[in-house]
């Protein structure tokens, strides 16, 4: 049973509302959003627990698709009075997963196959990142599988997207917070290891595939560059970051949003949708089907 020292709904809607006004990246969709926790949960009087926080992330997905919170029954948390950023990677842990890389082959058909089931740190991840495009040199096809993936690095992401475009440095987004905006290139650096033009690429994608590892597949669709494969993604484009509302409360808030440098525009509630949309069964034989069709 949740403790009444956990405050109010209403008040964490107000603790919500003020951490919006400081970190929201799209001035209008913040107002949107803290009208309607305002309207719904303004004069709430219930203890704050697990199924409050549930009821307040369902309302503000029709705002942004990227905030959560989580309750803390024990009451630990420290309040933050500044964001604090993201903790660094535990190294090890992402050596133990080989960067993400779920798995990398080549079938007897000349065809290869990258699962990359999340965006690690690139400092970190590189290594096998490119191990793994190595492998998959002189493929007549490939098919990178981002079912699984829930997102992380931009800047992993941005190297799988110089594996892919390779050429020349390419303008691939800008991140627009509210005091600043952080361009991101791919470097057109990975010489030999780059993926020729006329290799044919299919994405999978699912809905699990989340956040970043939704861009990758949205900035590759908007280049032409391969065809999306599988089911409509959950359309989560805004940066987050982690904070502690209360000592009950860890929020993930948007601090940033995404604009492509082709479309000028994001995934943001739409989701990136498959050029060949199929059942999840189909996958991966409908992506290996597309890569012969040209």
């Amino acid at each position: 049973m949740a403790s009444r020292e956990a405050g109010t709904a209403g008040t964490l809607a107000a603790d919500l509302c003020g951490w919006i006004d400081r970190l929201f990246p799209d001035a209008e969709r913040g107002e949107r959003l803290k009208r309607a926790l305002c309207e719904r949960f303004g004069d709430d009087v219930r203890a704050v627990d697990t199924g409050v926080c549930g009821e307040m992330e369902t309302v503000a997905r029709d705002f942004s698709r990227h905030v959560e919170l989580e309750y803390v029954a024990a009451g630990t948390l420290v309040p933050d009075t500044d964001p604090p950023g993201w903790p660094p990677p535990d190294p090890r842990e992402v050596q133990l997963r080989a960067g993400s890389v779920g798995a990398v082959a080549r079938r007897p058909d000349g065809v290869g196959v990258l699962a990359l089931d999340g965006l690690d740190g690139v400092h970190i991840a590189a290594p096998y990142l490119e191990a793994a495009f190595a492998l998959l040199r002189g493929a007549r096809g490939v098919v990178l599988d981002l079912r699984r993936n829930g997102g992380g690095d931009p800047g992993t992401m941005t190297l799988v997207l110089d594996w892919l475009l390779g050429g020349e440095p390419t303008h691939v987004c800008d991140v627009i917070y509210r005091d600043r905006t952080r361009q991101w290139w791919t470097t057109g650096r990975l010489a030999e290891l780059a993926l020729p033009r006329e290799t044919p690429v299919s994405v999978l994608v699912s809905e699990r595939t989340f956040s970043s590892g939704e861009g990758l597949a949205y900035h590759l669709q908007c280049r032409r560059r391969a065809r999306i494969v599988g089911q409509r993604t959950p359309g989560a484009a805004d940066h987050i970051t982690p904070v502690n509302v209360s000592g009950h409360v860890r929020a993930l808030l948007p601090e940033a949003r995404v604009r492509d440098a082709v479309t000028g525009a994001n995934w943001e509630g739409t989701g990136v949708v498959p050029d060949l949309p199929c059942e999840p069964a189909d996958t991966l034989t409908v992506a290996t089907d597309a890569l012969s069709a040209g």
